[in-house]
């Protein structure tokens, strides 16, 4: 979280007292991230990972959230951050044998292996990965994601929840990055469809349908890698006739576009590329 300034005030009326002042964030609302686009809540996901391998390896050394939940962290500019600190610590918990290295969880328990110094090996990594799995892994990144991807997503969800070798920030941290870049922003090979039409710097302004996931409440606007991907889409929807490639992508570098039910009303646009359905 962005700390922009502190005050530290020691009064008789407010002894040992911090006032911090950090950057504003939006409260996070589970039922409204899961209405969102899979690329958000991977977005969303990706820079909860890049705080667990930080939290994971912070110069005071492993830091854990004991109170891990997701009302202490907030979206700033579609990035998680977590805004409560009063609850982290840095305590390793001591053992003299495995059984003292025992983490329980509503839904499953772990025991780790006590090391030669007395200490419970990466408890406080796992408690904070096994968190993010139970409150944000699970329910953001299988739902409604792309098929391609689906296969090492369920490996990356699987590891974290069973806190097995491959369940650290390290892992998951290395694991999600190369899907911006390949299977979810991979080129369709298939060939351009003589079913549609290209009309150049045009637009159509009305005409507009729901669908989800939608980045417009009041319309179909969709990422998408190219025109074939484009095509694929608009097929799949009954009532799609037309589509308009925008100069808009999201921070994947994906392209935004319009879908259409019609395209009775085109408009000059210099900036978007209308594509319309040819009929039979």
């Amino acid at each position: 979280f962005q700390l922009y300034g502190y005050c530290y005030q020691d009064s008789n009326d407010i002894p040992d007292t911090l006032t911090t002042i950090t950057e504003l964030g939006s409260p996070l609302e589970m039922i409204q991230l899961l209405q969102t686009s899979w690329e958000d809540r991977f977005r969303i996901c990706l820079s909860l990972v890049r705080l667990l391998h930080y939290l994971a390896h912070s110069p005071l050394g492993s830091v854990t959230l004991l109170d891990f939940r997701p009302r202490q962290f907030v979206i700033v500019d579609g990035e998680l951050k977590v805004t409560d600190l009063d609850d982290a610590s840095i305590e390793e918990s001591s053992c003299t044998s495995n059984s003292d290295c025992f983490m329980e969880f509503p839904a499953r328990n772990f025991t780790l292996p006590c090391s030669v110094e007395g200490r419970c090996e990466s408890m406080n990594e796992k408690r904070n990965l096994y968190n993010a799995y139970r409150f944000f892994f699970t329910y953001l990144l299988p739902h409604s994601a792309p098929s391609s991807l689906r296969p090492l997503l369920d490996k990356i969800v699987n590891a974290t929840g069973n806190c097995s070798k491959h369940g650290n920030a390290k892992y998951v941290l290395f694991h999600p990055s190369p899907l911006v870049n390949s299977e979810f922003t991979q080129k369709c090979v298939k060939s351009a469809n003589a079913k549609y039409r290209r009309v150049p710097e045009a637009f159509i302004p009305d005409e507009n349908y729901r669908c989800w996931p939608s980045y417009h409440h009041k319309g179909c606007l969709l990422s998408v890698f190219d025109v074939n991907e484009a095509i694929e889409i608009c097929d799949s929807y009954s009532q799609c006739k037309a589509f308009v490639l925008t100069n808009q992508t999201t921070w994947t570098g994906r392209q935004l576009v319009f879908f259409k039910m019609a395209s009775n009303h085109l408009m000059p646009d210099p900036d978007k590329i209308t594509y319309v359905k040819v009929t039979d």
